[in-house]
């Protein structure tokens, strides 16, 4: 309890980060311009947290994790300074300010990458599986809480300070929780010692694999068309990669990704799973504003208000999961409960119109938070249960990146079904020259510009965006209801090392995990001592 705030101050500082960044980001076109390049500003954050995330797990299971995770707020801190002064008199002023915000973002996602993981790995260290769900909850919670403050913290610097705070922010944030941390953090000794060895090679095709598919996913549909050979390029570049990856670490003394643990069932479902949770949530979500905003007239600032329900269902939920976790060791019916949620919650959303009002919106956003809650921590619980405490950073990056890559895919999916629908229904109502128009116009309508339309064109353009974004998700569902079918086969591994009968005479024993499945057979029980 004592280093859990710097922890906590970790993980806000990348929770936090892009959500504050978004509301600058119009004061920030007007300094420097470059509104071609603005995506940019967020894919380079992307990818430099997507690509280093399996490699700081990694490395701090190799070489300890309080060094690492130190490192890793350090490099965040430089990149929000540097991002900070981008543009600057310093720097040789705003003409070149919109390239190095882009590049200083990169710097920034590669510390990024470092804090998330390395918070929920360390809490393995110090909290025996038994108890590790209570925390996770209160983690489960500062995230939803990140997620609804974020927008408002970045609107009141957008509106008080310079655009610039946006970044400057993170450093007092940062320094509190690098002293917390560097003072008050102390880890079991590393289960191994000698000399270890980078997997060097297999972090270098595992990152032009990851980044090839990201900008598949980012420029897909949008800069280039789905059969252009610029797409169809990097997906050939991506499966090249993956598999010249995947014969590299069958060799690799230290991999990057042990191959082996996906022979564990376990960790193999979770990671479809979280694949699926990233793939349907974030893809999905992402388009509620959209509805919030065009469909029901709500500021930008209400619509990041108006997702409040999702986030406090969501924050409930997964505080009351931890707390049961903890009291009974079991687990496995939860993300069976979540994935079921999840999709009745999908499905409601799918039930929308125009004439829906914003509290049944509400109502059902928060069905939604509900599956949601039972899910976002269990699955980092039972990928972090599935291994051996030497490759606990391997299973947090591993629930993290699965999670991730599953959001960038659901978002391109998402957006090509709505872009292709939206057409199909404007063309239907209006024809299609006056469906080409009004479809490239949507990108950049607002209230303001739908009041002045004529009646009859608004109507038509407002039921085609609510039955366009009825069909994302409707497309959703599909995704969501795979997630209770795997849950359902999860093994339930007893969590041992919090409850008062696990050791002799109701003392707390060791935390001895369950015979399970591995690579060669049933892996003999293995003792983790409880530190901390």
């Amino acid at each position: 309890m004592i280093i859990l705030p710097g922890l906590l101050l970790a993980m806000a500082l990348a929770m936090l980060d892009n959500m504050i960044v978004g509301t600058a980001m119009p004061r920030i076109l007007v300094e420097f311009g470059g509104l071609a390049h603005m995506s940019w500003v967020v894919t380079a954050y992307v990818l430099g947290t997507t690509v280093s995330t399996p490699i700081w797990g990694k490395i701090g299971d190799l070489y300890g994790r309080k060094s690492i995770f130190i490192i890793s707020i350090v490099i965040f801190m430089i990149g929000s300074a540097l991002c900070g002064m981008a543009g600057s008199a310093m720097l040789g002023g705003p003409e070149n300010g919109m390239a190095q915000l882009i590049a200083f973002r990169a710097v920034q996602g590669l510390g990024a990458g470092g804090l998330m993981v390395n918070v929920m790995a360390i809490i393995g260290d110090l909290v025996p599986p038994r108890e590790r769900g209570q925390y996770q909850g209160i983690m489960a919670g500062v995230m939803s809480l990140t997620m609804i403050a974020g927008p408002l913290v970045g609107g009141f610097i957008t509106d008080n300070l310079d655009w610039r705070w946006a970044f400057y922010v993170n450093l007092p944030v940062g320094a509190i929780a690098l002293v917390l941390l560097v003072l008050k953090l102390h880890l079991p000794p590393l289960s191994h010692s000698g000399r270890v060895r980078i997997d060097w090679p297999g972090a270098v095709l595992l990152s032009i694999s990851i980044t090839s598919m990201v900008l598949i996913t980012t420029w897909g549909g949008n800069d280039y068309a789905w059969g252009s050979w610029q797409i169809l390029g990097l997906a050939a570049l991506a499966v090249v990669t993956l598999a010249w990856f995947i014969q590299v670490e069958r060799k690799a003394a230290e991999p990057i990704m042990p191959l082996q643990l996906f022979r564990n069932r376990n960790f193999t479902l979770i990671s479809a799973i979280g694949f699926l949770l990233g793939f349907a949530m974030f893809g999905a979500i992402n388009f509620l504003p959209v509805f919030q905003q065009l469909v029901q007239g709500a500021t930008a600032t209400n619509s990041g208000l108006l997702l409040l329900p999702m986030m406090a269902a969501a924050m409930v939920v997964s505080l009351f999961v931890g707390r049961a976790i903890t009291s009974t060791g079991k687990y496995k019916i939860y993300p069976v409960i979540g994935g079921v949620g999840m999709a009745v919650g999908m499905w409601l959303l799918s039930t929308m119109d125009v004439s829906t009002p914003a509290w049944l919106t509400g109502v059902y956003i928060a069905v939604l938070g509900l599956g949601m809650g039972f899910l976002m921590q269990t699955t980092m619980l039972i990928a972090q249960n599935s291994v051996e405490q030497r490759d606990l950073g391997v299973a947090s990056s591993a629930s993290t990146f699965f999670r991730s890559i599953g959001g960038s895919f659901g978002v391109s999916l998402f957006g090509a079904v709505f872009n292709n629908q939206f057409l199909s229904e404007l063309t239907a109502r209006f024809g299609p020259e006056a469906a080409e128009k009004l479809a490239k116009g949507g990108a950049r309508m607002d209230a303001s510009a739908l009041g002045q339309m004529p009646a009859q064109q608004r109507t038509g353009l407002l039921e085609s965006l609510a039955t366009s974004l009825s069909g994302v998700f409707w497309w959703a569902i599909l995704f969501a209801v795979v997630v209770p079918v795997l849950a359902a086969f999860v093994k339930e591994i007893p969590l041992r090392g919090g409850a008062p009968a696990d050791g002799p005479d109701g003392q707390d024993g060791p935390d001895i995990q369950d015979t399970q499945d591995g690579p060669d057979g049933p892996e003999k029980e293995r003792v983790t001592p409880a530190a901390g």
